[in-house]
């Protein structure tokens, strides 16, 4: 994807601490034009939240908001702190990933192995009875998908520029289309030697989307057939996926915009838990080490409000339907 040129904007950059939780929830509004950060005090994976407390959380996280946990932490059994070590991976992969009970990306005997995926399958328990808790409606849509641990610097890899999640994006899978499917993320900060998880924040995804979507190319009538006739993706991908993957690239691509756009730096300190639909928030991980992370996929018929969800924004900008029936 060639990079749009001419996307300067007065840009909001600089370190913003979480603000303290001195309640059950609070709201930093220091930088309005940028992606919000919702602090919630919760401390358990299993909480029993208020049901007026679970539907306004809900809006904020479909709004776009980072929902940052900081009192909330995944702990390890005294034998699986060995597993904060990057030896464990097979350096062939970023992470080490457990997709049902299959563990890929790790190095090491079949009862470490086992252990790990033990380890790594009882945060994806946790990270679904979490959300599950926090948004009760959600619960009977939710389709759990691949739980990862992230052992190695989230900076310094070589990596080409559309892989470099260093550089603010939006996340869209080339292989796996999503016909308007939403990417709910679990993240954690595990790191044993008190180093923090740095994120940029962006602009909201409107904003962003009305900024670059001029330099997407037009899909090519037969592209989405030929694609998954050669299995290159799995299933047919829509026109919704096609801009998804254009915003993906544009933005990375895009040195100007990665300078100048409308950002934030958020921490998470170890022992930090945060929340987002990853496919709506422009997210950078600037640095940090040792991370889980939960993806879950969630059908529009699910949210509260659908007109916030990134395929209803495309298509009021397109003026037109993004996924055939």
């Amino acid at each position: 994807m060639r990079a749009r040129g001419g996307c300067l904007a007065d840009g909001v950059l600089g370190a913003s601490p979480l603000i303290p939780v001195d309640g059950p929830r609070s709201v930093d509004t220091s930088a309005p034009t940028v992606t919000p950060i919702v602090t919630l005090g919760v401390e358990d994976w299993r909480p029993v939240i208020p049901a007026a407390d679970t539907e306004r959380y809900a809006h904020e996280l479909e709004a776009g908001a980072v929902l940052v946990l900081p009192r909330l932490t995944f702990v390890f059994a005294p034998d699986e702190t060995r597993f904060l070590n990057v030896r464990w991976s097979d350096g062939k992969a970023k992470n080490i990933s457990l997709d049902g009970t299959s563990i890929r990306g790790a190095a090491g005997g079949a009862d470490d192995l086992a252990a790990l995926a033990r380890m790594i399958g009882r945060f994806a328990a946790d990270a679904t009875a979490l959300v599950t808790a926090l948004f009760p409606r959600y619960a009977p849509w939710l389709k759990r998908a691949r739980t990862s641990y992230r052992p190695h610097g989230a900076a310094g890899r070589a990596v080409s520029w559309r892989k470099d999640d260093t550089r603010l994006h939006v996340d869209a899978f080339p292989s796996r289309p999503t016909r308007g499917e939403r990417i709910l993320r679990v993240f954690c900060n595990v790191n044993p030697f008190g180093e923090e998880r740095v994120w940029r924040v962006g602009e909201p995804f409107e904003a962003m989307a009305r900024r670059l979507l001029p330099a997407v190319r037009p899909m090519i009538p037969g592209e989405a057939a030929c694609l998954s006739a050669l299995h290159v993706t799995r299933g047919r991908r829509s026109e919704y996926d096609h801009m998804m993957l254009g915003l993906h690239d544009c933005a990375k691509s895009d040195l100007d915009y990665q300078r100048a756009s409308p950002q934030r730096e958020v921490r998470f300190a170890p022992g930090t838990t945060w929340i987002c639909f990853s496919d709506q928030v422009m997210h950078a991980a600037a640095s940090g080490q040792y991370m889980l992370e939960q993806t879950t996929h969630l059908p529009l018929d699910a949210l509260y409000e659908p007109r916030s969800s990134p395929l209803a924004i495309l298509e009021r900008i397109s003026g037109r339907p993004l996924v055939a029936a």
